[in-house]
């Protein structure tokens, strides 16, 4: 690797690293309480370097939500692989489930910050958040679809909501039991669901 490449691939890794802590850090603080220098300090990174790449704490949120996004892909990619519909749903519930000690000490990444962000009086990371959870809804709504149920738009709206309820009370409670039995909940309904398709 020549010396002109090493600085693009140092500066792309500090990038990539900043990006994740801001994901991380934004999470478990959410946004008023955390300062460019507690995102540095995650990444590793002098907190004078944060400039060069984020200009403002706001650039910093948006890299957040572009991680989450990249996660949403990643999971939904790799459920892509399960060949039946309604177990892709169900390993989504599991995963979710198998956060549970997150979730009970910070919520749903990508909605506790749609909630946050909703409190501000200007920008449109509200929306660019909520763009997120509705690409996630997006794709629930296609397994639901390929499971040949109708309604799958409203049947998405009822498993996403079910998650952000469970998630939000968890938190509120630091209860992680409740991700367990609220998923277990979910789980008994997509199979009343899977059901019900088949006696029509």
């Amino acid at each position: 690797m020549t010396d002109s490449v090493n600085p693009a691939a140092r500066a792309a890794d500090k990038r990539r690293r900043l990006t994740a802590a801001a994901a991380q850090v934004l999470h478990e603080q959410g946004v008023e309480r955390t300062t460019l220098a507690d995102i540095a300090g995650a990444a590793g990174v002098p907190v004078g370097n944060v400039y060069y790449y984020f200009k403002t704490k706001d650039e910093l949120v948006r890299a957040a939500l572009s991680e989450h996004s990249a996660h949403l892909d990643e999971l939904t990619g790799a459920l892509d692989q399960l060949t039946d519909p309604r177990e892709r749903l169900k390993t989504l519930i599991e995963a979710w489930v198998g956060r549970r000690d997150v979730a009970a000490r910070y919520g749903c990444p990508t909605g506790t910050l749609a909630a946050e962000l909703d409190k501000r009086a200007e920008g449109t990371l509200d929306a660019e958040a909520g763009a997120v959870i509705q690409r996630l809804l997006d794709w629930v709504g296609l397994q639901f679809r390929a499971m040949g149920l109708t309604d799958p738009e409203g049947l998405a709206v009822t498993l996403v909501s079910g998650y952000q309820g469970m998630s939000l009370l968890a938190n509120a409670l630091r209860d992680p039991d409740i991700m367990t039995r609220e998923g277990a909940r979910l789980l008994r309904w997509l199979d009343s669901l899977e059901a019900a398709g088949r006696t029509r």
